[in-house]
């Protein structure tokens, strides 16, 4: 070990600086945020519980490793989970919605992919899939899903950190953009 801070380190500070921003965003728009993770294993979950009075707005996450915690807790189908495995777009949508639901959050903020150092049913390192579910703003029967395909470089602590990065700009990016919701629509589902 040479003391030098590597790229894992400089993705953690960043998603820090990124939780807080957030959080304050949240608690500015009164909503909520819980989080569901796979190959983060609470490296979100652990950025936003790090910010002094997360607890106004984080709900809570979980960690949903194992494919059937994907299915049997957050409810992400299990003929998609056959079909497309667990590193896939429609399974992090599904991971945000069903956290989203299972929480009872205004946002569900998730992640999955292949962290290594070996790939995973014929997927590559560094495939990740990072997705939000959010309020509506109109209608209550269509809830909007946004997601990131990303291919990130490095070990895996280095994905992993980067991932975590990831998943928190998706949802400021989407606050930033998005207008406040009504509450009493915000958790319809």
């Amino acid at each position: 070990m040479t003391g030098t801070a590597g790229p894992a380190a400089g993705a953690s500070s960043a998603a820090g600086a990124v939780a807080s921003a957030v959080l304050q965003e949240l608690a500015r728009r009164g909503e909520t945020l819980a989080v569901a993770e796979s190959l983060t294993g609470g490296l979100v979950a652990g950025a936003l519980t790090g910010v002094p009075g997360a607890s106004r707005t984080f709900r809570g996450g979980v960690t949903a490793y194992a494919t059937d915690v994907k299915r049997d807790v957050l409810g992400v189908e299990g003929p998609l989970l056959d079909r497309c495995g667990a590193v896939d777009a429609e399974v992090a949508r599904g991971m945000a919605q069903g956290v989203r639901r299972l929480l009872c959050a205004d946002w569900g903020l998730a992640t999955t992919g292949v962290a290594g150092p070996e790939g995973q049913d014929g997927k590559p390192v560094g495939l990740v899939y990072v997705a939000l579910a959010g309020p509506q703003p109109s209608d209550a029967d269509e809830e909007p899903s946004r997601g990131r395909e990303l291919h990130l470089p490095g070990e895996r602590e280095d994905v992993r950190a980067a991932a975590a990065l990831s998943a928190l700009e998706l949802l400021r990016s989407a606050l930033q953009r998005d207008p406040p919701a009504a509450r009493a629509s915000a958790r319809a589902g």
